[in-house]
């Protein structure tokens, strides 16, 4: 490497370290913000989101558009329906999806942004509640807005003071903020996220056990008092690496695994029964656990797969890691 290329690469690494502290300064001025008026306009926020009886609508125009995107998927993907308006198209006919049931939120800096005007006298006319995310409250937005959340000075990432670095990014979080205090307001829980999130990775880790479990048909199981010969045959046909045991009334009563037959292993192995050689009491999940949970069960407990039991003890199913990391949990 080149003296010229070491003295580039260390400047490159200069301005980034440069542009990520003056951002960290503007986090931690919107942070001290909310112990101050900030705080009590946000809470304004909420309460206006949780009195309309329609959605939320966030506009905002160029990189504020970008970030305002961004808001109206979070709040609809954490349980508050929301949508973006792009003002451009609101101006040709896009204010139709507006109604006086929904509260607009509106994104600009400066709050003097022309594209907004249309959406900004509808919203006046038609007595639509409007939250102003700015950071001039004596800005057109801020004076018309029923609710201004104020973003506090803070300098732009950016060596010349242009490029929209440090106040998007406060813009990004407060929106953040305002999704998490309604999210927790809701109650919204893994549960509820899943049915907004049913794809991916993350809907793998939302399914339960009961979901992704093998069925009666395909349980390793032999009763007690069956000797070893027969268990492992059950063991080999089902494949699992293991076979459970029942009582006479059919509740899970131990496991016989792989690592059990090598502690067992001699001479009169095929001849015992199985609770001599089963774990007794085996680990045992319900059909409600999250697959996510299950995966860090098995991780936990050092075990490749987990009967599924009834509240009475009666085994339902079976989960193998494979069936986790098959589905994409991971």
């Amino acid at each position: 490497m080149t003296g010229s290329d070491s003295s580039s690469r260390k400047r490159w690494q200069a301005s980034a370290q440069a542009a990520l502290a003056t951002e960290t300064r503007g986090m931690q001025a919107l942070t001290e913000a909310m112990s101050a008026g900030l705080g009590e306009a946000l809470a304004d926020a909420v309460a206006a989101i949780r009195a309309a009886t329609g959605r939320t609508i966030i506009t905002g125009m160029g990189k504020s558009g970008h970030i305002a995107r961004k808001i109206a998927a979070t709040l609809a993907s954490t349980g508050t329906p929301a949508l973006f308006v792009h003002p451009a198209e609101a101006s040709h006919g896009d204010l139709g999806m507006i109604t006086a049931q929904d509260v607009v939120i509106m994104l600009s800096n400066s709050g003097e942004s022309a594209e907004l005007r249309d959406i900004l006298v509808y919203s006046r006319r038609f007595h639509v509640p409007l939250i102003a995310i700015t950071a001039r409250r004596d800005s057109t937005l801020g004076r018309e807005a029923d609710t201004v959340l104020e973003l506090p000075s803070a300098r732009e990432a950016c060596p010349n003071g242009l490029a929209p670095t440090t106040s998007t990014l406060m813009q990004l979080a407060l929106g953040d903020a305002l999704a998490m205090a309604l999210l927790e307001d809701k109650g919204f829980s893994p549960l509820d996220y899943k049915n907004f999130h049913p794809g991916g990775k993350l809907g793998a880790q939302l399914k339960h056990a009961g979901d992704i479990m093998h069925g009666h048909t395909r349980l390793p199981l032999v009763v007690a008092g069956t000797v070893m010969s027969e268990a492992i045959l059950v063991m080999t046909q089902k494949s699992f690496g293991c076979v459970g045991v029942t009582d006479a009334e059919g509740k899970l009563v131990g496991l016989v695994t792989d690592g059990d037959l090598r502690r067992h292993m001699g001479p009169g192995l095929m001849e015992q029964r199985v609770e001599d050689v089963m774990t007794r009491n085996p680990k045992t999940i319900g059909a409600d656990m999250l697959a996510g949970e299950v995966l860090d069960f098995l991780n936990g407990s050092r075990i490749t797969a987990v009967f599924v039991v009834s509240q009475n003890g009666k085994p339902e199913g079976l989960i193998h890691i494979h069936d986790l990391l098959r589905i994409g949990v991971s």
